[in-house]
């Protein structure tokens, strides 16, 4: 018996997923999602991928042949989500893959918390331990997190060249918690992921490699 040959889309599914894997490519085509649902599930993952450290991401939109009149309505809420995206310091880059996919690059954590990298020497003003600095909402957190947390706030507030910050570091801290937390997936190890999303943007900042 003749055994069929794969078709070719077949073979750039195929090369996709060995080049992506399944935890970098969110397949957005199997569901048929409204525009609104599309746009809504594509910015939660790609926010939660930020700070699981993917440089580049495969969102599989379908080019629309099964949408009423032929209208890639998820491919076109896609697109149009990334700029935004893009202005809020979560995506770097995106490029057409095929024609109905799209690789996106998503942007380093410090870009979300809106902090640049440093350039020269580091610049210390004397900040208080972390131990003094802890704001009360975030007093559940495990002590090697909040020093991470009061660790980035410094590397933030510094980046931007502000002195005598002793008296930002709180404030601060509870703003990189709310932007780094709403991206996190719920799971056991969550405060774990929030250590290492910390960690990636310190790096960043320092410019580290």
């Amino acid at each position: 018996m003749r055994q069929s040959r794969p078709t070719l889309k077949g073979l750039w599914h195929a090369f996709d997923e060995a080049a992506f894997g399944q935890d970098r490519t969110l397949n957005l085509r199997e569901s048929l999602p409204s525009g609104a649902d599309a746009r809504a599930r594509a910015e939660s993952w790609l926010r939660m991928r930020q700070v699981m450290k993917s440089g580049e991401v495969l969102v599989i939109t379908g080019r629309g042949n099964q949408s009423a009149n032929g209208i890639a309505v998820v491919r076109d809420a896609v697109l149009a989500l990334m700029p935004s995206l893009r202005r809020r310091g979560v995506v770097k880059s995106w490029r057409e893959h095929t024609q109905g996919s799209i690789v996106v690059t998503l942007a380093p954590v410090a870009d979300l918390l809106g902090a640049p990298k440093r350039n020269g020497d580091r610049v210390t003003t004397g900040v208080s331990h972390p131990d003094q600095t802890v704001p009360a909402p975030l007093a559940a957190l495990e002590p090697e997190t909040l020093a991470l947390l009061h660790r980035l706030a410094v590397e933030t507030i510094e980046s931007l060249g502000v002195r005598h910050q002793e008296s930002f570091v709180a404030d601060e801290m509870q703003a990189i918690f709310a932007k780094l937390s709403v991206t996190l997936p719920v799971s056991a190890d969550r405060e774990g992921t929030l250590r290492r999303a910390i960690s990636r943007a310190i790096e960043d900042i320092e410019g580290s490699h």
